[in-house]
């Protein structure tokens, strides 16, 4: 799990609303985007192209 002074300045880099993680705790959430941002060797990849879509 990330730090949690880490989770209080991450942001979604599309709309910057904040993030939270998913239900398996390997991702983090955009809930007003409904993107998903990969966690990979414990560092968040907050890119948007390599985000997942959960709105369709």
């Amino acid at each position: 799990m990330l730090d949690k002074a880490l989770m209080d300045i991450l942001a979604c880099p599309k709309c910057k609303g904040d993030v939270e993680y998913n239900n398996r705790k390997n991702g983090l959430l955009c809930p007003a985007c409904q993107l998903e941002y990969p966690i990979r060797d414990d560092i968040p990849v907050m890119l948007i192209d390599e985000a997942k879509d959960l709105s369709a």
